[in-house]
């Protein structure tokens, strides 16, 4: 039996919910790219973070949110320092010499990395076999796209830029598994929100520096920027970093978080989809195995969730000793609404990156 949350919910809400997590979080790739064309890389993450983050802290104001924690504040600058400006960093460096959708195939062993780092559970995840048989295949998957680089600056033209973009990418999902990890254990006193309004004006913030050591001022114009880089960057301020994050915590507070978290398989599909129709990228058949395996990986890995989800919603098909509704979100006592908000930032997986 559905819960009372989920059937006051219209089908076509949801279903909007989900398109805009599947089709704008799988398109930022393209977009950054789009965007970095025009305007330095770090700089590009400071202006795009730090604007982000000041409008959704505007909206916390407005919904009566205690701003100034400084214990959340620290907890939410350390998340957003590694998430944000350290794996996503990498992923707008990288997109300067490698295709957008290469780079989200890279990504997308980010749900591989979250078993590995997550030691607390490891005495529970590591018990699985699906799970370990996916760590396996996914790790598999990563060595075969790391391994076609290596065999092209062996044959082809060396390209240092492009050799350590790669290794970069190995390690970008690692570091964005710590940061939530990180957020998840540090559950910040106020909604999700807040804690995303902070990660994102810390880390845009902490770009700037990034952007001086790189020399990205010197002889920087924004007057000269073009208008479709100008379009990229509102792209992923307003539908990447606030609408998509938006719809993606409301999902998970009215469907199961299995079925949320299917968005990791369909962003990098969307982002190769996008890359090779418009960005006329080129990708080839050992890259195109290589996503499916890391995909088939994050399958088996979650299979056992998927399996209890499954049972749980079912429950006795004839009705006997039914599942009792859950109360309504509004009625949650304290501990509930705590523990509501550590789910979300525990997922947060791809969703401000991108």
């Amino acid at each position: 039996m559905k819960s009372i949350e989920q059937q006051k919910i219209p089908v076509l809400l949801v279903l909007i919910a989900f398109a805009t997590v599947y089709i704008v979080w799988g398109s930022t790739y393209f977009f950054i790219q789009m965007a970095i064309h025009g305007f330095p890389p770090m700089l590009m993450g400071a202006f795009r973070y730090t604007t982000a983050g000041l409008l959704m802290l505007g909206w916390c104001a407005l919904k009566g949110d205690k701003i100034f924690v400084k214990k959340d504040i620290i907890n939410s600058g350390v998340s957003g320092l590694l998430m944000l400006t350290l794996a996503t960093g990498i992923v707008i460096w990288v997109e300067q010499v490698l295709p957008s959708a290469m780079v989200a195939i890279m990504v997308s062993s980010g749900p591989i990395w979250f078993v590995v780092l997550d030691k607390g559970n490891w005495n529970v995840n590591l018990k699985s076999k699906a799970t370990i048989i996916g760590l396996i295949i996914g790790f598999a998957g990563v060595i075969l796209l790391f391994g076609e680089q290596v065999s092209k600056t062996l044959h082809e033209t060396y390209s240092p830029a492009k050799f350590w973009g790669v290794v970069l990418l190995v390690f970008g999902p690692a570091l964005w598994s710590a940061g939530s990890l990180y957020s998840k254990h540090h559950a910040s006193s106020g909604p999700a929100r807040l804690n995303t309004a902070w990660q994102m004006i810390i880390a845009g913030i902490a770009f700037l520096p990034a952007g001086i050591i790189h020399n990205e001022f010197k002889g920087f114009d924004i007057t000269k920027v073009p208008a479709q880089s100008w379009a990229a960057i509102i792209y992923l301020i307003l539908f990447g970093s606030i609408a998509a994050f938006t719809a993606y915590v409301w999902l998970l507070q009215v469907r199961p978080a299995t079925q949320v978290s299917t968005h990791a398989y369909v962003n990098p599909v969307i982002a190769v989809l996008l890359g090779v129709l418009f960005a006329r990228e080129h990708i080839s058949g050992l890259q195109i195995g290589g996503l499916v395996i890391i995909l088939l990986s994050v399958l088996l890995i979650n299979l056992a969730k998927y399996r209890k989800d499954s049972k749980n919603d079912s429950g006795k098909a004839d009705g006997e000793n039914p599942v009792k509704p859950a109360r309504p979100f509004l009625k949650f006592d304290k501990r509930s609404r705590l523990k509501l908000r550590q789910n979300e930032n525990a997922y947060m997986l791809i969703s401000l990156i991108k």
